[in-house]
């Protein structure tokens, strides 16, 4: 084997064989080494190479007992491929790089390189161009807006998180409570004067704050956007130029290490937004990466997304797959990140997405469906369920595609979960309207329970909920500033208590008045005031009943967990329903009044001559309620009511929530 590089008399690296005229064209004699083994191509070429990260990309190696750094990029149309960066002054003939057919990858040693170095990939196009690209597997990335990518040495990041991945490998979601905290770490908090000009917190103290915030308010799982390198941060980090690098605004590699392990030592699960449905046309990143369509549809029909001006993966190609399924691996297994909601699902499935007539191309059969691409989910959620059986997979679906999480042999998708997308929209028209208008629309809140279980669903008000003239979740609300929080306390109340898992922005549970903004930090100030301070009391109450509540879990994908008490009493706007647990015991009545009218004669039906303990108050002065005592055992008395046997008589406030124990 020969080295790529050997020094002269006076220390400087020279070229081993090559003339001037060679250089220029970038044709110099390629080293004899092969780090890409004809293995590794046949199973990247199949699509099922699920650890090529280890191959592709800047890797820390050693060659004949010389130490340094292997560079590998598939580029199968490019007429050549120089590698350039701060280890060779950007020379962009010194560092020719050796093509490996019959994929077309490039591979060079480089003894001059090491962790912290930038560089890109100099790409000599068929038709004459050169393109200067990131690179598609770095590991890490120059801060932006710098668009190079860096050496990092990721494998001797350590871990101290055994006992989470222990527990977390036999994870059940479908009985377990999952409540998630959605998060943009640039604009969750901001230092006045920080290291960056913008503030943004480090991953380290990140982790400790948000650690202490999330402990405190009971949520099981942070959710975070943003995270794979970007270079613009409108895009809040959907569109994508560093898949498998964390992005730098925050801190390298191992500070995203420290952060994902810091959570799971506090029982806190990690998941990351995911976007295999597009990418950005930014020069550094996939777009014509080696002057062709390399990683996207060549057809624009399909290969670009009108309505976003991005590119879109070409799912027939093996490769392209291979990158997308390794990279979801490579977060799971590298970064020990529990789940992956994945954007944009339905995007990728209908051909004609976002797209009007002449604009899409239909399949083989004259569907609109992308054929490709539901194999290539298929494929992705049968190795990553297969391989972490506890690890969430959680599509972001947005229409009525059948069995998003059914099982693959049985034609579903193999996703562990579903966005409700459905139940959000109706809920949320429903909660913006009027009082008096509600009784005209009350199968707007009872709608979803007639496809519950035709998921397992995730009920979501999510960013894309509060920005875009949308208004924040307090702003959604109808009335005068009072009735703003009294309405938001029953609707959250109704959201906890319905079936599904449960995801919320943040801000919302403080009630932020602002829409949400990646440019600034959340309105903490508002803490100080007492309205806001009573709601997010009332938010922690109720995330702390749901957690320590199985009867609010354990059947959420089962009819037998719910039962309606009174899904008819539109007139006055009151909904009343039972949560049920596996064994009978702690089960839970809820009564959510969605009006400003008091009912202090109201009555609820029940099954048993049983007490009912009155366990959740909305009227509670800590919650921002009138403080009035209520008792707090109801026994039940014979006489039918609601279809039930028995019944008992609550003093039900205006706006009021009350959820008894039983």
């Amino acid at each position: 084997m020969g080295k790529v590089m050997k020094k002269d008399d006076k220390g400087k690296r020279t070229r081993t064989a090559a003339g001037a005229k060679q250089a220029q064209t970038a044709t110099q004699e390629q080293p004899a080494y092969e780090f890409i083994t004809e293995l590794d191509q046949y199973l990247y070429g199949q699509g099922v190479h699920y650890d090529i990260f280890k191959k592709l990309g800047a890797h820390p190696s050693r060659l004949e007992g010389v130490s340094g750094i292997h560079f590998a990029v598939w580029a199968p149309n490019a007429a050549a491929v120089n590698l350039i960066g701060s280890f060779n002054e950007w020379n962009e003939i010194s560092l020719p790089m050796k093509r490996l057919d019959p994929l077309g990858i490039y591979e060079l040693f480089v003894p001059e390189a090491k962790p912290g170095d930038m560089y890109k990939y100099l790409i000599r196009t068929g038709d004459g161009r050169k393109l200067y690209k990131a690179d598609p597997y770095a590991n890490a990335a120059e801060y932006r807006p710098g668009t190079a990518s860096v050496v990092a040495d990721i494998s001797g990041i350590r871990w101290t998180d055994s006992a989470w991945m222990k527990k977390q490998a036999s994870f059940v979601q479908e009985t377990s409570p999952v409540a998630i905290y959605e998060v943009h770490p640039g604009s969750w908090k901001r230092h006045p004067h920080g290291e960056n000009e913008e503030g943004f917190y480090n991953y380290r103290e990140f982790a400790c704050e948000l650690t202490d915030y999330v402990k405190k308010m009971g949520y099981t799982h942070v959710e975070l956007m943003g995270i794979a390198e970007h270079p613009f941060d409108g895009s809040w980090g959907y569109q994508v130029t560093g898949y498998f690098a964390p992005t730098s605004r925050y801190g390298t590699p191992e500070d995203f290490a420290y952060m994902v392990n810091y959570f799971h030592k506090n029982n806190i699960g990690v998941i990351l937004d995911w976007v295999p449905a597009h990418f950005p046309r930014d020069a550094h990143g996939l777009a014509e990466f080696d002057g062709t369509c390399a990683y996207e549809y060549a057809d624009p029909r399909k290969g670009e997304h009108p309505d976003w001006g991005t590119k879109v993966f070409d799912f027939g190609k093996n490769e392209v797959k291979n990158f997308l399924i390794s990279n979801a691996l490579f977060w799971l297994e590298q970064y020990h990140v529990d789940g992956l909601r994945v954007d944009a699902v339905a995007s990728i499935l209908y051909l004609d997405y976002g797209r009007q007539d002449g604009q899409w191309v239909p399949n083989q059969y004259g569907g609109n469906k992308n054929l490709e691409a539901i194999e290539f989910f298929k494929h992705l959620n049968s190795v990553i369920r297969g391989k972490h059986p506890g690890v969430m997979m959680i599509a972001e679906e947005s229409t009525a595609w059948p069995k998003v999480t059914g099982k693959p042999e049985e034609d579903g998708l193999g996703f562990s979960m579903k966005w409700n997308m459905g139940w959000m929209h109706d809920f949320l028209e429903y909660m913006k309207l009027d009082p008096y208008f509600r009784k005209f629309n009350h199968n707007k809140m009872t709608f979803a329970m007639t496809y519950a279980y035709s998921e397992k669903y995730v009920l979501v008000l999510s960013h894309d909920e509060v920005v875009h003239l949308k208004c924040s979740m307090i702003n959604k609300m109808p009335g005068l500033y009072e009735d703003k929080f009294a309405n938001l306390k029953a609707g959250y109340s109704f959201m906890i208590g319905h079936p599904g898992k449960k995801l919320l922005f943040m801000g919302q549970d403080f009630a932020q008045f602002q829409e949400w903004s990646e440019a600034r930090e959340l309105d903490w100030y508002l803490l100080e005031e007492e309205k806001h301070q009573q709601m997010q009391n009332y938010v922690q109450a109720l995330l702390q009943l749901y957690r320590s509540t199985p009867a609010l879990y354990q059947a959420d994908d089962e009819p037998e967990g719910f039962e309606w008490v009174n899904a008819d009493d539109g007139d006055r706007s009151i909904f009343s329903f039972m949560r049920h647990s596996e064994n009978g015991k702690n089960n839970l009545l809820f009564v959510i009044n969605f009006t400003p009218v008091a009912r202090p004669d109201y009555r609820v039906g029940v099954d048993r001559r049983k007490q009912y303990k009155l366990i959740l108050n909305s009227d509670d002065a800590q919650y921002g309620g009138s403080g009035k005592e209520q008792p707090e055992i109801y026994k039940a008395v014979k006489g039918e009511c609601d279809g039930k046997p028995y019944s008992f008589a609550y003093d039900l406030p205006a706006y009021g929530v009350a959820v008894f124990k039983f």
